[in-house]
């Protein structure tokens, strides 16, 4: 499925070549949109060249003394009038959002936020660029990419009640599918793509595809996507989008380069534990919870919220336990209250709190010390690790009907939910492009447009070597022992790139590599005893640039010792990584100027 939507985009349409020139449909801003927007702003554009292009501002919650950035609101000013769509504050999680209204099958996009990969669960490819790839999208409409490989995820059977997609997702990762992404990225350097296919994934609706498309980022693949059948056309009715629907399936005998088989109906409830390490439901028994965050952006489908609401309903939540739910969108609560459950979960106790990004990352109600912290949603790698719990939204109903992680199928009698069909679609905090021309002296127009600084690579360097997360004080090299560890650093990589200048790890997935090459950030291999030896060692010694051209490996050296380190960008992306971004030479031109 994966090649059917590049073919048809790729100047290329063999995709016989590492790094394809592809067409794109779509861009997603969600991270730092004005980054990506002040670029392609500076390329002098008069209009976006993609399908659609949105920017979800979704910073909820703002505290005093937090000033309106005015380089940001003059870049979605601009921005708005050449076809940028800005979603604003309270439209819920940009994941969510985007699958109810623009999630289109064989469409692809490019974002700078992995969690986007949820929208897979509509036959979307979503991949991640550096902001300079983004602003190049936004400007001419094209981008260039690695050629992804695919893996096969074949559903069949069908889920017993109290069993959740989520708890399929959590048995995927204890069936070895994590190392499977990381032992085909590792042989072919390349990024990985899950296909979920077989006769059950037919069974799923567009919402529960998503919750298992969402765990791409966690699994250190780029992407997921499902086939796109009947179930997605209903779903595209449903959001009164029905033209955006296409057909999508896997050829019979495709080629992949791995296939792993589940039958859904031998998943039990499962949890991950504060560890990373999935377990049955039971083994957590009895454990005392002081925490339940319910929805957010990926983990639980509009129905399994319909489902736990239904389950809690005439029960209240226990003393020391606190319950907050987080809509994943506004249409998500919106038919939470029309259908009376969101009245039954606020007569149960819980508190309704706003779809800020921060809720995600730990920093908006972090796991409070003691007891355990259960949430739907997958933690984002964060600064100190979050030490929670995660587990699908019928295990959390249980616990809060009972103050401990239990079984949920000890409620015995199962709840029968039924999704309305009529759902809203009200794009109220959508902004658009409108006639009216705004006021001057409103302060927006006021900040110039800059280029983000980038920082290239030109002579010979010395850097130190650092074994923890955080910005260095100095241009440093960064030692990375995890995929969490390396996907932290991707997710900051344009705001560390002149205090990062290097990272190595015994494994970056072939998407993160691309992403710091586009922010000038050197991304480099090594084994695990070269690893352990270079922590003990003060700094990093790299040659130039001019030594780096041609070649799989460079010479660098630590303690007086000469280390091989692989050298994992390829074809243009070495240029980015010299040259220090991504950056169209238009907008070189333009920012000069």
């Amino acid at each position: 499925m994966t090649q059917k939507i590049l073919a048809g985009r790729a100047e290329d349409p063999s995709l016989s070549s590492d790094l394809l020139r592809v067409k794109i449909d779509q861009v997603v801003l969600s991270r730092e949109p004005e980054r990506a927007l002040s670029e392609a702003l500076l390329a002098g554009s008069r209009k976006f060249a993609v399908e659609v292009a949105v920017a979800y501002d979704s910073r909820c919650i703002t505290r005093a003394g937090d000033a309106p950035n005015p380089s940001a609101q003059r870049a979605y000013r601009d921005a708005l009038g050449l076809g940028l769509l800005l979603a604003r504050p309270g439209i819920g999680f940009p994941a969510a959002v985007h699958l109810e209204r623009f999630g289109s099958p064989a469409r692809l996009a490019v974002t700078d936020d992995p969690r986007l990969a949820s929208v897979g669960g509509a036959g979307m490819l979503t991949l991640v660029a550096p902001p300079a790839q983004l602003a190049e999208a936004l400007a001419t409409g094209s981008v260039w990419i690695r050629r992804p490989r695919s893996i096969q995820v074949l559903l069949s059977g069908r889920v017993r009640p109290f069993v959740c997609v989520r708890d399929v997702g959590l048995e995927l990762l204890r069936r070895g599918l994590r190392e499977a992404v990381h032992r085909v990225d590792a042989e072919h350097g390349a990024p990985i793509v899950i296909e979920f296919a077989g006769p059950s994934a037919r069974l799923l609706s567009v919402a529960e595809r998503a919750v298992l498309a969402a765990m791409a980022p966690q699994l250190g693949a780029a992407a997921a996507v499902f086939v796109s059948d009947e179930k997605t056309e209903v779903y595209l009715r449903d959001q009164r989008r029905s033209k955006a629907h296409r057909g999508l399936s896997p050829d019979p005998g495709a080629p992949c380069e791995d296939a792993i088989s589940v039958d859904l109906s031998a998943v039990d409830p499962l949890v991950l534990d504060e560890e990373g390490v999935v377990r049955q439901v039971r083994e957590l028994a009895d454990s005392p919870v002081t925490q339940v965050i319910l929805g957010g952006d990926s983990g639980a489908s509009l129905r399994d919220l319909l489902a736990a609401a239904a389950l809690l309903k005439s029960k209240r939540v226990p003393p020391r336990l606190d319950f907050l739910v987080a809509p994943s969108s506004r249409q998500t609560l919106e038919v939470l209250a029309q259908s009376g459950a969101l009245v039954d979960l606020i007569a149960t106790g819980a508190r309704i709190v706003e779809s800020d990004p921060r809720l995600l990352t730990g920093e908006l109600y972090p796991p409070p010390p003691g007891g355990v912290s259960l949430r739907t949603f997958d933690p984002e790698p964060d600064q100190p690790p979050m030490k929670a719990v995660i587990a699908s939204a019928e295990t959390l109903a249980f616990a809060v009907a009972t103050g401990t992680v239990g079984d949920p199928r000890s409620f015995k009698r199962p709840v029968r939910v039924t999704v309305p069909r009529t759902l809203p679609t009200d794009d109220v905090l959508m902004v658009r492009k409108t006639k009216g021309k705004g006021k001057e002296g409103d302060g927006s127009r006021a900040a110039p447009l800059e280029a983000p600084p980038v920082h290239g690579w030109r002579t010979a360097q010395t850097l130190p070597l650092v074994a923890q997360r955080g910005k260095p004080e100095q241009p440093s090299a960064l030692l990375l022992g995890s995929l969490d560890d390396v996907r932290w650093i991707a997710r900051r990589a344009p705001e560390l790139s002149g205090a990062v200048r290097v990272v190595i790890a015994s494994h970056i997935p072939a998407g993160v590599v691309a992403l710091l090459a586009g922010t000038g950030i050197l991304a480099l291999r090594a084994d695990a005893d070269a690893l352990r030896a270079l922590q003990s060692q003060p700094s990093l010694g790299l040659p130039a640039p001019a030594e780096w051209n041609g070649k799989s490996t460079i010479s660098a050296s630590a303690g007086g010792k000469a280390v091989e380190l692989t050298f994992l960008a390829v074809g243009a992306e070495r240029e980015w990584t010299a040259a220090g971004s991504a950056r169209t030479q238009a907008v070189v031109a333009a920012a000069k100027r």
